[in-house]
């Protein structure tokens, strides 16, 4: 297993453990189901990047952070 350091932010952060409480997961396990998910529902004709083309940057949200599903 690798590990590594996340950046996000407080509201994020904050959002995620109410749903991973909500879910009666940890933190740790809530964000893995939820890469798996998202990278499960990637479709086929763009593999490499949900949404869009590979080589094009994906949108940002609003408040200048990735989108969410």
């Amino acid at each position: 297993m690798i590990k590594f350091t996340l950046r996000i932010p407080e509201d994020l952060h904050e959002q995620l453990t109410a749903q991973a409480t909500a879910d009666r997961r940890s933190l740790n396990s809530e964000l893995l189901h939820l890469l798996e998910v998202g990278l499960n529902t990637v479709s086929p004709e763009t593999p490499s990047r949900p949404g869009g083309d590979s080589a094009s940057p994906a949108p940002l949200r609003r408040n200048g952070h990735s989108p969410r599903p």
